[in-house]
């Protein structure tokens, strides 16, 4: 079975109206791939809930109610582990609307990975998967529709082998309404509270993806590199970069120049509204294998007011291109914290700067725009064009996985039992006498005391058996208990905050000379007796850098890699550079050099097969429109007596320009009809038809029918063959017992039926032709003339074009 008869077979399965299981046997998919259409149809389908069913999720980044018209946002369809999917459909409709027209679409889908999605073949509006595949994730970006639209309704349906499951309200549709237009300018928020209690801690991992393999076309050789990492954790009420606004002073600082300093200045003085700044260091070059070079992290901590997560970090150089999360809730619906959040990554335009490639001047845009994701038909010169459309391959990867939880928390419920050792506060380190066979997680927190006033009660602490390596010796119990009494009845001071560690200290303030650095903590468990915390969670100390610079120093980068020696054979020249960081704060030149040059041996030139020269520009296009090709060349400049040469001198690549003009094109003119008319002047007719209408400004169709006057005998006119037919009829009369009404017209010799009803037109356009017959209904005897037989008439017909 093809790959696009299995789409087609699974995505009817939604066609259903009233089941939420559905499966159907092969001939029965025929049957209605061969009678229905299913674009309008495929999440039409009203299902009941079924068990288990939340294992499947559509979340939009952000967790938005309300979009703002125009606006880009990631669109994730996700399964929680084990589960899994094969197929998926994605679509957006305007609500209560069925799909059956175009107009009842909303917005427009953008691939983001082509391996893994595609539009439908016949149904362009809807995403579904590329390959049939076990899969857990898939993304797309979606553009809301304009102003005026109202709701929108974001459907999925989920494929398993031959079931599929879907419905119209839980975990698989989202409702996003138009946002108020009083609200214009204001940044879209996530609307919900956090439900979470406690704290938790998260790592980011930063993977770049971006090399001169993955992205080959115009590859900056030089200085290629991701700035450092600048976010924070947040609260809903504070935005540090989305699509659709508008950078800030420090987002544009970081776009353009890679420079953090000003973005953290915002964040900072965001206190109320930010828990941790996340920072972590730049990676020059951009890529580098793992076993070389460590990927980027940084940890920090959410809590219910501020469990949002933002960061961007430069794709340099570039005009003003970076990757980030924006908004990232890691706040779950059931009170709980995510356990581990991988998205893929793709490049952003902050619409500060106009450049289209990696090395573009500066051009600063003025206006303003708004970010946006870059697309593959930005601008012919930009290195991530596809004439094709097709997606941008991500450049790379961030992974955020919970490594602890702290504090009591409102939902218990373990993800797994690695899940809970990496919850377990890392400071009970109570000796036991466990069995080296009886293999524990560590011991979790000391539950509340069972009494709540100073009588004795009792607190429990629990642990799970992970595995008993040898049956015949017994494992100790998995819970402890221990008295207690209620709060403010324990020896201990109730006024007591408990803190956590002291989390690691921030870079330096300053790149040269003396500054400050600051490291943060938090409360952990607040004062049992309702009094204030008043013990610092934040302290600073001065720090040095380069202790021998002076104001006119500058800092500059490490070295990049040497680049390709001059020559092929024999002695060459190579070069490396390195960038300038910050200038010298008396505003003096800086002295320290940018490029380094060295000498290169090659091998000798007598061993070396051929020289060649650069390539040449691309040539102009082939064609002056449409799709064409054009050409590259390189010389060969070594002699040919040193060898055969076998590298190629010419490439060749498709290249497109806009549409060409189509004119109409018609078919050959049929033969003429047959004259209208048996006797005397009448009419024939001739017809074309259209086979391809104009297109591109193409020439308009001429004429599709043509007619001439006919002319075949004189009609009879002697009155003596008149008076003769006369008295033939009348003679027919008298020997026929019952009278007849005359119901045809009357020849000489015969007696005609009336003529028929013209017949259909044989085209609905473009000229066509209809035909009308009289046949005879008696021939008398006594005639003489041959003339009585069928008539037939033709004229045309729907002359108008198509």
């Amino acid at each position: 079975m093809g790959l696009s008869s299995l789409t087609f077979r699974w995505a009817l399965l939604t066609l259903a109206p009233a089941l939420t299981v559905l499966a159907f046997p092969d001939e029965t998919l025929d049957k209605v791939l061969k009678s229905e259409g299913y674009c309008s149809r495929i999440l039409r389908a009203q299902g009941t809930r079924r068990e288990g069913y939340n294992e499947f999720s559509l979340r939009v980044e952000g967790d938005p109610e309300f979009y703002k018209p125009g606006n880009s946002y990631r669109v994730t369809l996700s399964a929680a582990t084990p589960s899994y999917f094969r197929g998926f459909t994605l679509i957006a409709l305007k609500e209560n609307k069925e799909g059956d027209k175009e107009e009842d679409h909303a917005g427009t889908f953008q691939i983001i990975d082509e391996e893994e999605t595609q539009f439908m073949s016949n149904c362009p509006v809807a995403v579904t998967e590329s390959t049939p595949r076990r899969r857990t994730r898939i993304q797309v970006f979606w553009t809301a529709p304009p102003a005026g639209t109202g709701c929108v309704i974001l459907k999925a349906s989920i494929v398993q082998k031959r079931i599929i499951y879907f419905q119209d309200e839980g975990s698989l549709t989202k409702k996003l309404c138009e946002q108020d237009s009083t609200f214009d300018g204001v940044t879209d928020r996530p609307i919900l509270d956090c439900c979470a209690c406690g704290t938790a801690k998260y790592r980011l991992t930063f993977y770049g993806n971006w090399s001169e393999k993955t992205h080959p076309k115009d590859y900056p050789r030089r200085a290629n590199h991701w700035s450092a990492i600048i976010g924070g954790s947040h609260s809903k009420n504070y935005v540090l970069w989305e699509y659709g606004g508008y950078a800030s002073e420090g987002v544009k600082q970081v776009a353009e120049l890679g420079s953090p300093v000003k973005m953290e200045e915002e964040i900072r003085q965001q206190s109320d509204e930010v828990l941790t700044v996340i920072k972590a260091k730049a990676q020059w070059p951009a890529w580098q294998p793992l076993n070389v070079r460590a990927a980027p992290s940084a940890e920090f901590s959410v809590d219910r007011t501020r469990h949002l997560m933002s960061f961007l970090t430069m794709l340099g150089p570039s005009p003003d291109w970076n990757v980030g999360l924006s908004a990232e809730d890691l706040c779950t619906k059931e009170c709980g914290w995510v356990q581990k959040v991988v998205q893929d990554l793709i490049p952003w335009d902050a619409g500060t700067d106009s450049g289209v490639t990696y090395e573009s001047p500066n051009k600063p845009t003025i206006p303003q725009e708004k970010i946006r994701p870059l697309t593959s038909l930005d601008h012919p010169q930009s290195p991530f064009y596809d004439p094709e459309g097709g997606s941008i391959t991500q450049v790379a990867r961030v992974v955020i996985e919970r490594i602890a939880r702290k504090g009591e928390q409102c939902n218990i419920v373990p993800d797994n039992i690695d899940d809970i050792v990496a919850d377990l506060a890392p400071e009970e380190k109570d000796e036991d006498d466990t069995p080296e066979t009886c293999i524990y997680s560590n011991w979790s927190p000391w539950s509340a005391c069972s009494s709540s006033t100073c009588d004795k009660g009792k607190r429990m602490r629990q642990r799970m058996l992970k595995a008993q390596l040898d049956l015949s010796v017994p494992c100790p119990d998995t819970q402890d208990f221990q008295p207690c009494m209620g709060p403010g009845c324990s020896d201990e001071d109730g006024s007591t905050c408990t803190m956590s560690e002291w989390i690691t200290w921030s870079p330096c303030s300053i790149s040269c000379g003396v500054g400050m650095r600051s490291r943060e903590r938090y409360v952990k468990q607040f004062p049992e007796d309702g009094s204030v915390c008043t013990v610092p969670t934040e302290e600073t100390e001065k720090c040095t850098v380069n202790e021998e610079c002076s104001p006119s120093s500058c800092l500059t980068t490490e070295w990049g890699e040497w680049d390709e020696c001059s020559a092929t054979c024999g002695m060459g020249m190579k070069k490396r550079h390195r960038m300038i960081k910050m200038s010298p704060a008396d505003g003096s030149m800086c002295k320290a050099e940018t490029s380094e040059v060295e000498k290169c041996m090659m091998p000798e030139c007598h061993t070396i097969p051929c020289l060649l020269s650069a390539w040449s520009e691309w040539s102009d296009c082939s064609v002056t429109c449409g799709k064409g090709m054009r050409t590259r060349q390189r010389m060969l400049k070594s002699l040919a007596e040193l060898g055969d040469c076998n590298e190629e001198l010419e490439q060749v690549e498709k290249c497109m320009l806009p549409e060409c003009p189509i004119d109409c094109e018609l078919t050959e003119w049929s033969q003429w009809s047959e004259c209208n008319k048996s006797c005397g002047k009448g009419h024939m007719i001739r017809t074309r038809m259209i086979k391809m209408e104009p297109q591109f400004g193409g020439a308009p169709c001429p004429e599709t029918v043509q007619r001439k006057k006919c002319r075949i005998r004189k009609c009879l006119r002697n009155p003596l063959i008149q008076k003769m037919r006369w008295r033939e009829v009348r003679e027919n009369r008298r020997s026929e017992p019952m009278k007849e009404e005359i119901d045809g017209e009357q020849y000489p010799g015969c007696r005609m039926r009336p003529w028929t009803a013209w017949s259909e037109c044989t085209k609905l356009c473009g000229g066509g032709i209809q035909e009308r017959y009289m046949t005879v209904k008696k021939r008398f005897k006594s005639s003489q003339f041959t003339s009585c037989k069928d008539k037939k008439e033709i004229r045309a017909c729907n002359v108008h074009p198509c």
